[in-house]
C-alpha cells in the first residue's frame, strides 16, 4: 500500500523586499490562521529583514520568520522518507521477502555509509526465484558466501569449519540426483582438472554420493531433507576441510534457494538516476519522462538519500499553500508562486490583474494605510485578541506604512485598529514611531545594493517595466554625498533587470518631504511630474506615499511620454 502523501507547508507571506508591514502583517495573518483552525499555518518571508523590522521583532520577542525563496513543489518535499530499501550485502532471498511484505516493486540498494549504489527490481528477483526441476546431475557456478548460504537455508554446520565472514567463492552447484557412477565420474574429473575445491555437492539420504563428495575434496556437501550424515563421514569431512550443511529443504528446493543466497549487488542495476531534493517537480515531470527507471532516489545537499519518488508522484503531487498579504501580483510574489494553491489574499495596494487560483479564495483587498490593518480587523471580527508580542508587530506594520497615521493613504480604520492594538501591546504609538524611525540609517550604513532593495517593487503598467523603491529617513542630508553611487547603481539595477524607468524615492518621514532619482528611458524621466533638479533628480515635497502619490505620478509620466 502506498504511504498517505507528506502534507506541504502553509506560508503566510508577504512580497519580494519586504518592508515592515509585509513581515508583520505574515505574523499577524498566520497567527490569526492558527487561532482559526489552520494549525499548520506559518509566517515566512521572501527577502532579508530591514533594520527596522528586525528591532520590532526583537521588541516583541518574536522570531524572524522563515526566509522562502522558492515556494515550487520539489522532490524533496513530495519524496516518501519511509523507505524500503535493502544493503549490497543482502541475499536475494531477503530483498525479495521484504519487497513481498512491503508491496513495492522496486527498492534503493543503499550501503552503511547511506550513499545508494544501485536499483533493485521486483521482476529481477523473480526470474532468480524460479525453481528448476531438481533432477538429474546439474552443474551450476554461482558466486555467493557460504555463510549466506547457511542463513538462507538455516542449515547447521557439522564439519569442517565454516569460513569467517560473508567472503564470497565461486561455487560450482552439483546436484548428486543422477546414478553414483555418474557422480563418482563428474568428481574424479573434477578433482583431475583441479578444481574440485570449489564443488558444491547437494543431495539427500546418499550415503554413497556423500562419501563420493567427501572423499574427493569438495568445497562443501549439502545433504536436504532434513536427512543426517553417518560419524564417519563427518570426522572425514573434517580431516579432508569439506563443510558438511545439513537442513530441512528438499533438493529442488535447496538447488534455488543457494542461487538466492548470493548477494543484492550481482543483480542490482548500478546505471541510475538521481534526484536532488531541490528539483522542482515541474521539471522533473519532462526530465523524467523518458527514463526507462522505476524508482528515483532523492538527494540531499551532501549526496545522503533522503527519500525516494516514482514517476506516478509527478502527476498530480500536493501543492504549498500560501496566504498572501501586502501585494497581490505575481511580478512582487515569491518565485513558484504559480504553482502553489493561494488560499487568500490580504492587501491595501491596486489590483495588478495577474493573479489567478485553480479555486475560489478570500480576497481582501480595500483602501487603508497598512496590511496590518487589515489582519487586526479580522482579529476583531472572530472577537479574537492577538497576544502582545503579535499586537506589537501589527502595530508597528501600520506605524511604518501610515508614518503614524500622518500619510496620505491613512484611514479611519487605521486610527481605529491603531488605538486598539496599541492598547494590547502597552506602548505610544507616538514614541513607539520616534524609536522605530531612529533605527538605522540606511543610506548612513547601507550598500547601494541594500539601499535599492530594501523596499522595492516592480510593476507593469501597460507593457512597460518599471520598479520603484523607497528608502526612509529622518532627515536628507545622508542622500546627497551618495548621490552618484546610487545614481550608478540605479541605472545598473534598470540595464540588468530590463526595466524602462526605475526610480529610487528618498523620503524624510519628519518633514514629508522626498527627493525622487530616476534612471531609464530619458523619456519617461524627463516627464516626472515633480519640481526637476537637474537631468535625473526631482524635488518632492509632500509626497511620501509610494501607493497613492509615488506611483500615479509615475504612470502619468509612462503616459505623457507615449
Amino acid at each position: 500500500m502506498e504511504p498517505p502523501r507528506r502534507q506541504l507547508p502553509f506560508y503566510v507571506i508577504g512580497h519580494k523586499n519586504p518592508d515592515t508591514d509585509a513581515i508583520c502583517s505574515a505574523i499577524g495573518n498566520a497567527a490569526l490562521l492558527r487561532a482559526t483552525g489552520e494549525p499548520s499555518a506559518e509566517a515566512a518571508r521572501c527577502g532579508e529583514v530591514p533594520a527596522r523590522t528586525a528591532w520590532v521583532l526583537e521588541k516583541a520577542g518574536i522570531e524572524t520568520p522563515a526566509l522562502v525563496t522558492d515556494v515550487r513543489t520539489s522532490a524533496g518535499l513530495i519524496c516518501r522518507r519511509d523507505v524500503v530499501q535493502v544493503a549490497p550485502s543482502d541475499t536475494f532471498l531477503v530483498a525479495y521477502r521484504r519487497m513481498l511484505a512491503s508491496g513495492v516493486r522496486c527498492v534503493p540498494v543503499v550501503d552503511a555509509n547511506g550513499e545508494v549504489e544501485g536499483i533493485l527490481r521486483y521482476l529481477d528477483l523473480l526470474e532468480l526465484l524460479v525453481p528448476g526441476d531438481g533432477s538429474g546431475l546439474q552443474v551450476r557456478t554461482v558466486n555467493v558466501a557460504l555463510s549466506k548460504i547457511a542463513t538462507t537455508l538455516q542449515a547447521e554446520s557439522v564439519g569442517a569449519d565454516m569460513p569467517e565472514g560473508d567472503m564470497e567463492e565461486e561455487l560450482i552447484l552439483l546436484v548428486g540426483a543422477s546414478s553414483q557412477s555418474t557422480v563418482e565420474r563428474r568428481l574424479k574429473t573434477a578433482a583431475k582438472e583441479g578444481n574440485v575445491g570449489h564443488f558444491f555437492v547437494i543431495c539427500g539420504d546418499r550415503p554413497v554420493v556423500q562419501h563420493y563428495a567427501i572423499e574427493n575434496g569438495a568445497r562443501a556437501l549439502l545433504v536436504t531433507g532434513g536427512n543426517g550424515i553417518e560419524p564417519a563421514l563427518r570426522d572425514l569431512a573434517r580431516k579432508r576441510g569439506v563443510i558438511i550443511l545439513m537442513c530441512s529443504q528438499d533438493t529442488a528446493s535447496c538447488s534455488t534457494l543457494i542461487r538466492c543466497s548470493r548477494t543484492v549487488r550481482h543483480v542490482m542495476d548500478s546505471n541510475f538516476a538521481t534526484v536532488p531534493a531541490g528539483e522542482p517537480v515541474s521539471r522533473l515531470r519532462k526530465s523524467l519522462a523518458k527514463l526507462e527507471q522505476d524508482l528515483f532516489p532523492v538527494q540531499g545537499v551532501h549526496g545522503e538519500m533522503i527519500g525516494v519518488l516514482s514517476k506516478s508522484d509527478l502527476i498530480d503531487p500536493p501543492r504549498t499553500r500560501l496566504a498572501l498579504v501586502d501585494h497581490n501580483e505575481f511580478a512582487q510574489a515569491v518565485t513558484g508562486v504559480e504553482e502553489c494553491e493561494i488560499v487568500e489574499v490580504i492587501d491595501h495596494h491596486r489590483l495588478a490583474g495577474d493573479l489567478v487560483s485553480r479555486e475560489p479564495i478570500r480576497f481582501l483587498n480595500e483602501p487603508v494605510g497598512s496590511t496590518s490593518t487589515l489582519v487586526a480587523r479580522k482579529f476583531r471580527h472572530r472577537y479574537l485578541e492577538p497576544d502582545k508580542g503579535t499586537a506589537l508587530c501589527l502595530c508597528a506594520g501600520i506605524i511604518a506604512d501610515t508614518l503614524c497615521l500622518t500619510s496620505p493613504t491613512t484611514a479611519e480604520l487605521d486610527h481605529e485598529m491603531l488605538g486598539w492594538l496599541s492598547e494590547l501591546a502597552g506602548i505610544d504609538p507616538a514614541t513607539f514611531k520616534a524609536e522605530f524611525f531612529a533605527v538605522g540609517s540606511l543610506l548612513a550604513t547601507g550598500t547601494p545594493d541594500a539601499i535599492l532593495n530594501a523596499d522595492r517593487k516592480e510593476f507593469d503598467d501597460e507593457g512597460v517595466k518599471v520598479t520603484i523603491a523607497q528608502v526612509e529617513e529622518l532627515g536628507l542630508e545622508a542622500f546627497e554625498p551618495r548621490r552618484k553611487e546610487l545614481e550608478e547603481a540605479l541605472k545598473a539595477l534598470a540595464a540588468d533587470n530590463g526595466y524602462e524607468l526605475a526610480v529610487l524615492v528618498v523620503t524624510d518621514i519628519a518633514e514629508h518631504h522626498s527627493v525622487v532619482l530616476a534612471a531609464g528611458d530619458p523619456r519617461f524621466v524627463a516627464n516626472l511630474p515633480y519640481a526637476r533638479i537637474d537631468a535625473s533628480l526631482y524635488d518632492a515635497p509632500g509626497v511620501v506615499s509610494r501607493k497613492k502619490q509615488i506611483f500615479p505620478a509615475v504612470c502619468q509620466a509612462l503616459r505623457r511620454a507615449g
